[in-house]
């Protein structure tokens, strides 16, 4: 199986880089996060069982990375689109953030995000991919923040890191 290729730096140079080997590796990489929000409640979803890492955690609406070349807006709308089927929303580009988080199984995200906001209402139809997401919810950053106190294994280690230190970039 053939992996999809990915921007990632390789001594110092950024070249495409298969998305499992820039995980095993530990590259540094870019990535892209979408936050949907309705008002102060935020879409997150559940990331399906059948996941290469996290599976089964919650996350914010969508992360992906862009494949090589891919603008980060068009990876933005693409991913909304085969994870949780939307389309014909406007993404706001809030700024970049960095982390760097074991994800378990040998794996390490070193990701250099494109972080993007979509301002909806709570009704926006959604259409899973089941081989991504498992479900879906829409919560209030201060019931979120609660859960990751009080839960934090149900999350994964970029929400967690996404909500503790760039909160303010990311919901203003």
């Amino acid at each position: 199986m053939t992996d999809i290729m990915i921007p990632a730096w390789v001594d110092g140079t950024l070249q495409p880089v298969e998305k499992l080997d820039a995980h095993l590796r530990g590259l540094r990489h870019k990535a892209v996060s979408v936050f949907i929000m309705s008002g102060d409640t935020m879409l997150i979803q559940r990331r399906a069982m059948g996941k290469y890492h996290t599976p089964g955690l919650w996350a914010n609406t969508c992360c992906t990375h862009p494949e090589w070349d891919e603008p980060d807006s068009a990876c933005a709308h693409r991913r909304l689109a085969e994870e949780l089927g939307i389309a014909d929303v406007r993404v706001t580009h809030r700024g970049q953030v960095e982390y760097r988080a074991d994800v378990g199984g040998g794996l390490i995200e070193h990701e250099l995000v494109e972080v993007f906001v979509v301002q909806s209402t709570q009704d926006l139809p959604l259409a899973l991919n089941p081989d991504e997401v498992m479900d879906t919810r829409w919560i209030t950053i201060s019931e979120l923040r609660n859960e990751l106190a009080s839960t934090p294994e149900v999350f994964t280690p970029w929400l967690r890191i996404y909500m503790d230190q760039h909160s303010k970039l990311i919901f203003g």
